[in-house]
């Protein structure tokens, strides 16, 4: 199930919250439990054992080391190391089992025969959610939970539990436990939960149908004009489906009373790659920078030992996309990048002009979404080619017919990527803003429901990370 389905919308939706908010408040972490599992049951009904698993094991590690921390600190350790192995072997295994195996047969070692199972979805998210629990315990950063309903929620928490944001435990230990909900807080989810739908169904549907469309046409179709207006499309896609997930994720939190942190802050406005990843999927850059980084040492060891840290947890970040090597390339892509930004480039950009760097960062990030856009490598190359000129051919019919067709999307996308929507064009910087958003708010709901009933393409990319 889909946030973006008619399903969820007109009837998982409505009748979890009428539930929800029908049973006594300390009830609703069970109910949350409840509809989250059947939530994620709907569409990988064998793989919620899975999950349940995760939960009962977590929570019990947790207590271990709860119990453990202050007196038996070593013990404690060797708990939560037994804790962090079963989490990552769980991961391992589903995620990363058939690609080990095929990869061992292709140099000839015919050890290992790929399973071919699904991937449960969201598996790289709520692991990472797990893992945060029984480190931020031995940490002493946070309190058991004594409930294992109120973790289990936690772990499979509805709104954000197929493709995040990246919720750590202690973001909402006392939210669990305690949480208020008002009429300005729902609406205000509600209005959220909006904005990240009208994102995804008519921005990133929209700029991902353009994209499919040029990848699929021959090399004697292609120009390369043609090949950077499908490129600059997958990255409106990429950011526009994921941000309106995060977004809707972050509104249907406030609705069942907990605040998510944010997950995205206009990362295309960057004028670095080091901005850019302050500003992309920032809960999972803060989960790598406090679970990884840090305790690598991060930049307390010098520089030499810093540029080895920032590689390997980009390395690290590349190969938590997707058991593929495209990934992987562009992880390290960017850790060099970084690395570069590091040594010597920062210094460059910040006497260069905004526009200079603006132009820089857009340019390396168009590429490398290229790259991660297309698991066969070569492919991704080739479309690379294709963008500087490969075919010998600049422009053609094909180019002026996705120009002519979608330059109102195209400025429509730029236009949303900026803050400037938020605050020049927002209704609510207005006096009548109260009385529009309403009006605005089921006109959208209203449209998108048309844009879902006619589309064919409506996938969620990061689902199957």
């Amino acid at each position: 199930m889909v946030f973006s389905s008619l399903t969820f919308l007109y009837a998982y939706l409505p009748i979890v919250l009428a539930v929800y908010f029908l049973v006594p408040m300390r009830w609703r972490n069970l109910v949350l439990l409840i509809v989250s599992l059947f939530f994620y049951g709907w569409g990988e009904p064998v793989y919620v054992l899975v999950m349940i698993a995760s939960i009962i094991i977590n929570w019990i590690f947790g207590n271990a080391i709860a119990k453990r921390r202050d007196s038996e600190r070593e013990k404690a350790k060797k708990i939560l190391a037994a804790c962090m192995v079963f989490n990552l072997v769980l991961l391992g295994f589903f995620k990363y089992f058939d690609f080990l195996a095929e990869n061992l047969i292709a140099l000839g070692i015919h050890l290992l025969r790929p399973l071919h199972l699904g991937l449960p979805i969201g598996i790289s998210f709520y692991t990472f959610q797990t893992m945060s629990y029984p480190i931020d315990l031995y940490r002493k950063e946070t309190d058991p939970q004594k409930s294992l309903v109120s973790f289990g929620a936690y772990v499979c928490m509805f709104p954000q539990l197929i493709a995040g944001p990246i919720v750590r435990y202690t973001d909402i230990a006392r939210q669990l436990n305690k949480r208020t909900i008002t009429t300005e807080g729902f609406y205000q989810g509600v209005l959220r939960f909006m904005t990240g739908l009208c994102k995804k169904v008519l921005l990133a549907n929209s700029a991902g149908q353009v994209y499919e469309g040029i990848a699929a046409l021959s090399v004697s179709q292609q120009s390369s004009l043609t090949a950077w207006i499908g490129a600059v499309c997958y990255t409106f896609q990429i950011y526009f489906d994921f941000s309106g997930y995060s977004d809707m994720a972050i509104g249907l939190g406030k609705m069942l009373g907990f605040d998510f942190l944010e997950n995205f802050n206009y990362p295309y406005i960057s004028k670095t790659i080091t901005e850019f990843w302050r500003r992309w999927h920032m809960s999972l850059s803060f989960w790598f920078r406090d679970y990884v980084y840090i305790p690598l040492g991060g930049n307390r060891n010098g520089l030499q030992r810093q540029l080895i840290n920032i590689m390997i947890v980009w390395l690290l970040t590349g190969f938590w996309h997707g058991a593929s090597w495209n990934f992987v390339l562009w992880g390290v892509f960017y850790g060099i990048v970084l690395i570069l930004e590091k040594l010597f480039l920062l210094k460059w950009l910040n006497k260069a002009p905004a526009f200079a760097g603006h132009v820089y960062t857009m340019i390396l990030v168009i590429l490398n979404w290229v790259i991660f856009a297309n698991t066969d490598i070569m492919k991704g190359f080739s479309f690379i080619g294709m963008m500087f000129g490969s075919t010998g051919t600049f422009a053609n019919g094909y180019t002026l017919y996705y120009l002519r067709d979608n330059l109102v999307l195209l400025f429509v996308c730029i236009l949303a990527c900026t803050p400037i929507a938020k605050t020049k064009l927002n209704p609510l910087n207005h006096k009548a803003g109260r009385v529009l958003i309403p009006v605005l708010t089921v006109l959208a709901l209203f449209v998108c429901t048309a844009f879902i009933v006619d589309a064919s393409y409506n996938p969620f990319l990061y689902f199957r990370f």
